[in-house]
């Protein structure tokens, strides 16, 4: 079995200043505890293969006695595993959090304030328009079985002719509507991955992403995405490409487009060599778009299959983020041999998306800028809250906030997200543990904090989350506060 490895050059650019920490302690009891905050950080993915002693030592010009040292030290910790002739590989210890926080076994009261969830409230007037004109649009399909596993043609127009005013054209052939971007997602797994396949994912990416993976059977490979290295430079390209040649993975899921959670944007240099990556390792790219309308600086670069070598690029859109959860309405745009496939697999699953739900989302996509721009206005309001509450009352928490999206990616002084989600409810705010959108208990010095409630519940969210998290923080051994 092909193991990935990291390189030491890339080892030593995470761990940054780890010497440089005001204590006593030994050098190789520092390393160690650089590494493992990155392995609890998903800098260093679990499975990965840690530079040589020998590689490592040099790179960090110490004695090769220290690293080995440092090595010893996460081995008997349980954060790494070795076997005779080969790398150690990086490991979870037994018995830490999977991400799977503990919130929803307690009650909330009426006051509680979610912070779970990033998803916008419905703008009530222009739904129900949409949908007393989809009910007038029904009369042509009443007299027929109703089932379009393809979707009507009347939306398909409509988001192909969206995908052409970007740069990208499309025909209605290419465009399958789904019920949503989490049922695209699972028939293209289906379709596209056999269970064992390895499948390249952002770190961290969005839960249900997770999740549809592990369920098909499929094993996700997590590429690191870095914040801290600009709004628009966190995708570690080289990374990913190393994971494309060492994994043997098929396929990748990837949110270039005002990543979920951190907001991110990949830059036009940036799509075009995420695209010849992925051509040259003939690998399929699957490009998850449904944040790509909620630009809050500047809008984002053309389409990742608009670029050069992006002809195999696969693209995921839905109405659930930019207009309403409760329109269950997605679309996959593909090049017509794969959505014919699709098409063929579908009906083990379902028979199509309702035919009402599809006409309302066409009459709300024909004309949606104005509402668009609303919708974004508010987000700009409501981040501005968000980041200032943070500011006064969590100042020694960091984040980057992103061109877009719906939420920020926090990074604590401790790894106590897990103990912060489980504890939180009682202080009146329900938080995602920084877990649930990494591999295998990363992030647990992270946590999403959306920024989709209105600014006044935004400023008791982040008082409430600071009074939990001096509970959680003060006094006793931070580290056995991740078992549960």
């Amino acid at each position: 079995m092909i193991t990935r490895a990291i390189g030491a050059g890339s080892l030593v650019r995470d761990l940054g200043n780890w010497q440089d920490t005001g204590d006593v302690r030994p050098a190789y009891r520092a390393l160690a505890d650089g590494i493992r905050l990155l392995v609890h950080d998903g800098r260093v993915p679990q499975g990965v293969a840690l530079p040589s002693e020998r590689e490592l030592a040099s790179a960090l010009s110490l004695s090769r006695t220290t690293v080995t040292s440092a090595y010893s030290a996460l081995r008997d910790e349980g954060y790494l595993r070795s076997r005779q002739g080969a790398r150690s590989t990086v490991a979870m210890p037994a018995g830490r959090s999977r991400g799977r926080d503990a919130v929803r076994s307690g009650v909330l009261g009426n006051d509680a304030i979610d912070m779970s969830n990033a998803s916008l409230p419905a703008p009530a007037a222009e739904i129900e328009a949409a949908y007393e004109l989809a009910l007038r649009s029904m009369s042509t399909y009443l007299a027929s079985h109703g089932m379009e596993p393809i979707g009507v043609m009347a939306l398909r127009e409509v988001v192909a002719r969206r995908y052409r005013e970007r740069g990208l054209p499309t025909s209605p052939e290419q465009i399958m509507v789904t019920s949503g971007a989490q049922h695209a997602m699972r028939l293209l797994l289906g379709v596209l991955t056999d269970p064992g396949d390895r499948v390249i994912v952002d770190h961290p990416t969005y839960p249900n992403a997770l999740e549809a993976i592990r369920r098909h059977g499929a094993r996700p490979i997590p590429v690191a995405v870095r914040p801290e290295a600009g709004s628009s430079g966190g995708w570690d390209l080289g990374a990913l490409a190393g994971a494309a040649r060492q994994t043997a993975a098929r396929t990748a899921f990837l949110v270039p487009d005002f990543h979920n959670p951190t907001g991110l944007c990949l830059d036009a240099d940036g799509r075009g060599e995420l695209a010849r990556i992925m051509y040259d390792a003939r690998m399929t790219l699957v490009v998850d778009e449904t944040m790509v309308d909620l630009w809050l600086d500047a809008p984002p670069p053309a389409p990742v299959a608009s670029f050069p070598a992006g002809s195999s690029v696969v693209t995921i859109g839905s109405t659930g983020k930019s207009l309403w959860g409760g329109l269950r309405v997605g679309w996959i745009r593909a090049d017509r041999e794969l959505i014919a496939r699709l098409t063929g697999a579908r009906s083990g699953v379902d028979l199509g998306t309702p035919v009402m739900e599809q006409f309302a989302a066409a009459h709300l996509l024909s004309d949606v800028e104005d509402l668009l721009e609303q919708r974004r206005a508010q987000l700009r309001e409501q981040r501005q809250a968000l980041c200032e509450a943070l500011d006064d009352q969590l100042p020694e928490w960091q984040y980057t906030p992103g061109q877009g999206g719906m939420s920020l990616w926090v990074r604590m002084r401790e790894p106590v997200s897990t103990a912060l989600a489980a504890i939180a409810p009682s202080h009146g705010v329900l938080l995602a543990a920084g877990p649930r959108f990494g591999v295998q208990g990363a992030f647990e010095r992270f946590v999403r904090l959306p920024y989709t409630q209105r600014p006044g519940a935004l400023r008791a969210a982040v008082s409430a989350v600071a009074d939990a998290y001096t509970q959680v923080a003060q006094g006793g051994d931070l580290e056995s506060r991740l078992v549960v």
